[in-house]
Parts: C-alpha cells; sequence; structure tokens
C-alpha cells in the first residue's frame, strides 16, 4: 500500500459533524466572513464538492452552524447543578451559561440574528426557562411577557440597538472616534455617555457594545422586576 493509499485508509470518515466542527474552529480563529465551503473544505483536506454530500450549500452550513452552538449551550446547562428551589437564580444561571458559550464564540450571536429559521434546540432553550419561571410562580401570562423582555438573553447576549458590524464584529477605533466627531455637536449627552463608556480591550464584549456588566445588569434589572409583578 502506498504512503498516499494509507493515508486515505486511515482518514475519519467525512460527516456533517467533522464539516460543522471544522468550520466552527475557523469561524473562532479568522470570523465568520473566513467560513465559505472552499475554505472549510480546505481545514478537512479535501476537495469543496464533498462537501455538498452533506450540508448542500453555504446557507445550510451557517444554519448548521447555528444548531452547533446552540446545541453546546444546551449541553453546557444540562451539565449545571442549577439551583432549581430559587426561580431566579436558574434563570439567572441558565442566561450566564449560555452566555460563557457565546463568549468562546463571538461570531455567533449576529449569525444567530440573521437566519431565517430556528433551530429546534433553541426553543429547547427557551423551554427550559419558561419551565423554572413557573415552577418559581409566575403565570404563564407573567411567563409570556418576560420572554419577551428577556429576548436573546437567554442565549447569552443581547441585541443591539445599532450594529455598526455584523455577526459579532465590533467598530474599529477609528471609525469609532469619527463617528463620535461627527455627533458631539448635535447630540452632546450621547457622545459624553460613550466618551465615558467606551469598553476596555479586556471586557468581554459580543458586537459593539455588549460588555458583562452591562449583561448582568440588564439580567439582574429585569428578573428583580419579574420577581415583584410574580408577588
Amino acid at each position: 500500500m502506498t504512503n498516499i493509499e494509507s493515508m486515505r485508509a486511515t482518514r475519519a470518515p467525512l460527516t456533517r459533524e467533522r464539516v460543522l466542527a471544522a468550520a466552527v474552529a475557523l469561524a473562532d480563529a479568522e470570523g465568520i466572513a473566513a467560513v465559505t465551503m472552499r475554505r472549510v473544505a480546505g481545514e478537512l483536506g479535501v476537495e469543496a464538492m464533498s462537501l455538498y454530500h452533506h450540508l448542500p450549500g453555504k446557507a445550510d452550513l451557517l444554519d448548521g452552524l447555528v444548531d452547533v452552538v446552540a446545541a453546546e449551550v444546551a449541553t453546557e446547562i444540562a451539565g449545571r447543578d442549577l439551583p432549581a428551589e430559587d426561580w431566579r437564580a436558574e434563570v439567572s444561571a441558565r442566561c450566564l451559561t449560555a452566555r460563557t458559550v457565546m463568549l468562546r464564540h463571538p461570531w455567533a450571536p449576529g449569525l444567530m440574528g440573521s437566519r431565517s429559521t430556528v433551530p429546534p434546540v433553541v426553543y429547547g432553550l427557551y423551554e427550559g426557562v419558561v419551565g423554572a419561571m413557573v415552577r418559581g410562580g409566575l403565570s404563564y401570562r407573567l411567563a409570556h411577557r418576560a420572554l419577551h423582555a428577556l429576548g436573546s438573553m437567554v442565549l447569552g447576549f443581547t441585541q443591539e440597538v445599532f450594529r455598526p458590524a455584523e455577526a459579532g464584529g465590533s467598530l474599529e477605533p477609528e471609525l469609532a472616534e469619527a463617528g463620535l466627531a461627527a455627533i458631539v455637536d448635535a447630540l452632546p449627552y450621547t457622545a459624553a455617555m460613550i466618551t465615558t463608556e467606551m469598553h476596555d480591550a479586556t471586557d468581554p464584549v459580543l458586537g459593539w457594545c455588549d460588555s458583562q456588566t452591562e449583561f448582568e445588569f440588564t439580567l439582574d434589572l429585569l428578573l428583580d422586576g419579574l420577581e415583584r409583578a410574580r408577588a
């Protein structure tokens, strides 16, 4: 047997899971823009056409990435000892656990917001939150309103009001300065707030302005209000 034949014989078979794992690793390393059928195939050492047996096109590849990350969130939550005796603590733990996954894949929030379909596993994540709230004494009506208020926080991130860069990107410093200079005269309070609140490079962010501190502040604020409404 030649060396090439030996390599082919020992190479793991190409599967949907292997393709998606390679795509996730590529997105983590270089950002979602780097994820193409050709690049993923190159990472796997195969021809791009080989991928189409498992994922018919780029849209299917991106949908698959959302599946993988959402499943990772579900697995992380399932592996935790959630404080089931305290609905507020359980919901908070679910949201914060999801956030740890999103911070590993900063491209994921933007990608999730761009897809036209919702993976079944995402519904399961929201089901867990609804269950915690109902068991804790919230009515289904209040739980429904809570889901609207929590929004994407159940998935570990917050939707940005302004999205200067899609799929988990950030605003370049020079663009931020140019934008600030343009609004400083017309919107002095907003400009002062932005200047004061510019995030440190070490602050965990998803997107332009989604720090850990802001995420936890908003989450606590919502849960405090829901507790008052429940009571």
